[in-house]
């Protein structure tokens, strides 16, 4: 169960490394940083879709589940990345999205394919994540096919075992090819109600997630993953099933697991976009250790590709919680996911409306490229942002947050999997994990002491005052964290 013990690194591929010099990223920029991503430390790496794609949704709007962007590069290029990544202890994780298609791709124009995907003679209520309604009338089939995002991305039929057969078939694909798991885009919605029954509306005031009842996390969609996890268990080392649960209730969320026969990783995105506060964060985490099977493991993230990146959300750019919020993320029992630059506390882009490109809402200020020194080397396929917080310069200051977030990623190899919260003041939370560390942030702008703790300060959020004694009580200042060990 290596996920267990790795810190996943998610990169947004168009944004992280160009090798050619042609304004996106691409496989080869990515080989190019695994020397970088060595020294971090992190465990694997979680690309977003390497696969062709007209990109109306910029890479998850698939055309071919078997290919290679070449935007990105070829199958070749992909082995070699494999190869350099597994050289160095990294795994390669890929994006898998089988709720939907690309309406380019072959089987969309398929007729012998046509019950591939979801028709309806007249539109139920369903609407699009994106907005609208979440069908859309083909002019030559005469029928309605559903989108539950845009139009460009017709959902497939998952009640048709040739679809079921195909993405299997697809799994073993890249397993083959040396690939540690997937992380399975819209995990919660591949089956819809046989019926295609109305949603019921909840009103104005409440969860609209509560509403997809029909279109979204159907029960069957639990045979489906239990089939999946039994071919991931065919592979050693067992390949990772991540998924990507948009489900608000954590009793709901822990049916992903199942009976340790389906995912091993459904993420928690309750937490994901709670505030950074201690009190709501830890009733997040240890109501998921209540809902959640005994051996289950849960995923941790603060930032990804869709939301507006945690330094900005969370923490405004203040770099003391900026290293609280690393330091909560990397402390807790499960397996974190870090969001390239995260490491460099990099923040959400104002994109200006008139540069925007995604066409769905505008997610493009999350997925600016990943600043590597202080100035850009040629124009990208999208601005940069701050480049104040680059790799280069802060990897010449061991006082910086990159160092910050490497030193953490050592530290943290050393914690037992167990995880005890302590009693704490207002605005603190403090836990222990094991019998030898205790990880304590002061998430409050008042200074707070932890008491029962002892031990020498491992690594503390402004690396002035490890190595000093905690005998019984740990001062904490305003927005500072420490880990303590015995």
């Amino acid at each position: 169960m290596w996920w267990r013990d790795a810190v996943l690194y998610q990169i947004y591929v168009r944004s992280f490394a160009d090798a050619n010099g042609d304004g996106h990223g691409d496989l080869a920029g990515i080989r190019s940083k695994l020397d970088y991503l060595e020294w971090l430390g992190v465990d694997a790496i979680w690309l977003t879709p390497i696969h062709p794609s007209p990109n109306a949704d910029w890479g998850y709007d698939v055309s071919d589940f078997h290919g290679v962007h070449p935007d990105y590069g070829t199958l070749d290029d992909l082995d070699a990345l494999v190869a350099d990544a597994d050289a160095r202890g990294l795994k390669v994780v890929l994006d898998l999205v089988p709720n939907h298609t690309s309406n380019e791709h072959p089987w969309f124009s398929d007729p012998d394919k046509r019950d591939w995907y979801v028709w309806a003679d007249e539109p139920n209520n369903w609407t699009s994540t994106f907005g609208g309604t979440a069908w859309t009338k083909h002019p030559e089939v005469g029928r309605y096919y559903l989108h539950n995002f845009l139009p460009e991305q017709p959902d497939l039929n998952w009640w048709n075992q040739g679809v079921r057969d195909e993405f299997e078939e697809t799994l073993r694909f890249w397993f083959d090819r040396g690939i540690s798991g997937f992380r399975i885009d819209v995990a919660h919605a591949l089956i819809k109600d046989a019926d295609l029954r109305d949603n019921p509306s909840v009103g104005k005031a409440k969860d609209r997630r509560e509403e997809r009842v029909y279109n979204m996390n159907r029960p069957e969609v639990h045979e489906i993953y239990r089939r999946w996890r039994a071919i991931a268990r065919e592979y050693d080392p067992e390949r990772v099933l991540l998924g990507e649960t948009w489900v608000p209730s954590l009793a709901e969320l822990a049916k992903y697991y199942g009976n340790d026969d389906e995912l091993q990783l459904p993420m928690i995105f309750s937490f994901t976009l709670a505030h950074l506060d201690a009190d709501e964060q830890r009733e997040i985490v240890e109501g998921a250790a209540q809902a959640f099977p005994e051996d289950a493991w849960p995923v941790w993230c603060g930032s990804n590709h869709d939301i507006v990146r945690f330094p900005t959300r969370w923490c405004a750019g203040d770099e003391a919680k900026i290293r609280c919020a690393l330091m909560l993320l990397l402390g807790l029992r499960g397996t974190p996911i870090l969001y390239y630059g995260d490491e460099l506390g990099m923040e959400q882009v104002d994109i200006p409306e008139d540069e925007q490109l995604d066409t769905a809402h505008s997610r493009d200020g999350a997925r600016t490229p990943m600043p590597w020194t202080s100035t850009a080397d040629h124009e990208w396929w999208i601005r940069h942002g701050d480049l104040t917080r680059n790799v280069e310069d802060m990897r010449a200051d061991e006082m910086s947050t990159l160092w910050f977030t490497r030193e953490l990623l050592d530290v943290r190899r050393a914690f037992p999997p167990a995880m005890t919260t302590l009693d704490t003041p207002e605005g603190v939370w403090a836990w222990r994990r094991g019998d030898g560390y205790v990880v304590a942030l002061n998430l409050s702008d008042r200074p707070r002491a932890v008491k029962g703790v002892q031990g020498s300060i491992r690594l503390d959020t402004g690396l002035a005052r490890i190595g000093e004694e905690a005998t019984g009580t740990l001062r904490l200042a305003p927005w500072e964290g420490a880990v303590v060990g015995n």
